[in-house]
């Protein structure tokens, strides 16, 4: 399980990530990366969370809720491994593709980790 402050959890935070950041594509899932989030104060508590963050989309195309809910268990348990690869103010969303269904964990955790090289290649 994730802890709650490395979990994206709103709609504008993912949609930062899509549209900004990096893209890395797997036939199983795709993996956008967003290096440095922006800061945002909205009257809240004044400092960001610190540590990279990670939010996951899982649509209905991967299957019923089911499936959905063990794909996206699986991503959790497999991008916790991955989170040490990730600069502190980093920003990451995985998105399954409907070929994640089927998928073996091993082939999960071989597509994430391929995408993260590519994403965090350029850096």
């Amino acid at each position: 399980m994730l802890p709650a402050q490395a979990r994206l959890r709103r709609r504008p935070e993912f949609t930062v990530v899509v549209r900004s950041g990096r893209r890395a594509g797997r036939p199983t899932l795709v993996v956008h990366y967003l290096p440095e989030r922006p800061v945002v104060r909205n009257g809240g508590p004044g400092d960001p969370p610190c540590g990279p963050r990670a939010g996951f989309v899982v649509g209905k195309t991967v299957g019923n809720s089911v499936c959905r809910h063990r794909v996206t268990r699986q991503l959790r348990h497999l991008v916790r491994d991955e989170l040490h690869r990730l600069p502190p103010q980093a920003d990451l969303v995985v998105r399954a593709r409907p070929e994640a269904a089927g998928a073996d964990a091993a082939t999960l955790r071989r597509d994430l980790s391929r995408g993260l090289d590519r994403v965090l290649g350029d850096r």
